[in-house]
């Protein structure tokens, strides 16, 4: 399925049935009976109870919208974003994480950030316009590094405070201002377990509605120094043989691909 996004429809006709992304909170609407998760449904179901609707775009040809509800109608549940994403398809849960960006975004931008003044939606664009002193708010971004450290046979995983027991991954921490990405993965490989990198490689990216990132993904070899975490943030960080992983996060992020593709390009030999 195809998606073209969009700030408002192209035209006055809609489609008759659309995906709605509805939120109360920061929680997704998930339909009691399953089965009907996975369709698009009737703008009467929802539409006429959001206090907030913004149009997100089409897939496969049907529109699609993210709402915000005061509460969940009967036959819905609030379900945290994290849990419903790993549970619906690939292009249904990367569309409820560009909803809960946009739903976000909207939340937390109703006042100029400059005078106070209150905003209005702009009609031809995704942004929030001060009537007052003219600025503009526009969905954020935070780019974001994921740095997996190898060297020959083993990885370098950490786990932080707020993991699922168990469970080990990839470095990470957000770019700060005036930083490069490649800056940033020195950095903060650096602060979090005290080792050295060099030849870093592009892995890929994704959007990550944790609240509004974008998590950039590399490998870095190993290139000195001994683990030393960083207490504040790191709870372990440790070297791993290649056969004998702890629990790393699923495919469902871009640091379950990461590892997983990185661990059979080494097996390989086409990591080096």
């Amino acid at each position: 399925m195809s998606f073209v996004p969009a700030s408002r429809p192209s035209s006055s006709q809609l489609t008759d049935h659309a995906w709605h992304f509805a939120f109360v909170g920061r929680e997704l609407l998930i339909p009691e009976a399953d089965s009907i998760a996975l369709q698009p449904l009737t703008a009467a179901l929802l539409a006429p109870l959001a206090t907030g609707k913004h149009y997100l775009g089409t897939l496969a040809s049907v529109d699609c919208w993210a709402l915000v509800l005061p509460e969940a109608p009967p036959g819905w549940r609030p379900t945290p974003l994290r849990a419903a994403m790993m549970a619906l398809p690939p292009e249904v849960s990367a569309l409820a994480g560009r909803a809960a960006q946009v739903v976000e975004w909207d939340r937390s931008h109703r006042f100029c950030g400059v005078c106070g003044t209150p905003t209005d939606l702009h009609p031809g664009e995704r942004s929030r316009v001060c009537p007052s002193c003219g600025h503009t708010a526009y969905p954020r971004v935070s780019p974001a590094m994921m740095a997996l450290v190898w060297r020959p046979g083993e990885l370098l995983l950490a786990r932080s405070p707020h993991y699922a027991k168990g469970m080990y991954s990839a470095l990470a921490g957000f770019v700060e201002a005036g930083e490069s990405l490649e800056e940033c993965v020195h950095r903060e490989v650096a602060e979090e377990v005290g080792v050295s990198v060099e030849n870093l490689r592009y892995y890929g990216s994704q959007s990550w509605p944790f609240p509004h990132s974008l998590m950039c993904a590399f490998t870095a070899r190993w290139a000195g120094g001994e683990i030393v975490r960083q207490e504040d943030e790191i709870e372990d960080a440790q070297w791993f043989p290649l056969d004998a992983l702890p629990n790393v996060p699923p495919r469902f992020s871009v640091s379950g691909h990461l590892i997983r593709d990185t661990v059979k390009a080494m097996q390989d030999g086409t990591l080096a």
